[in-house]
């Protein structure tokens, strides 16, 4: 199982702008390179990140095989009410990750 991270303050005023910072562990094959024989590595990727706050989307990402390893996404949404924020990872052989955290708002 992966490893992954979701960082925001855990108090926040109503209306304040949070910064939500989320870090998962994966290698991300491109499916570009060789073996040193010569065969091609399968790719294996994430292909999307989703991010709910209360079950409302707030961010999406599609990712392609630029990204790099253990990919660092930083992104900001408005505190409007104390809640979870989910977070998920999807990819290729059946990745999938998905991490919450509690928010609380004054």
């Amino acid at each position: 199982m992966a490893r992954a991270v979701v960082n925001v303050p855990a108090t926040v005023k109503r209306g304040e702008i949070i910064e939500v910072k989320t870090l998962v562990q994966h290698a991300m094959e491109t499916g570009f390179r060789r073996t040193q024989l010569g065969e091609v590595i399968p790719r294996d990727i994430i292909r999307q990140f989703v991010c709910t706050y209360n079950g409302a989307e707030v961010f999406r990402a599609e990712l392609h095989p630029a990204i790099s390893a253990n990919p660092l996404l930083t992104f900001s949404t408005i505190a409007t009410e104390s809640g979870t924020i989910v977070a998920t990872w999807t990819g290729d052989k059946g990745f999938a990750v998905t991490q919450s955290v509690r928010i609380t708002v004054v």
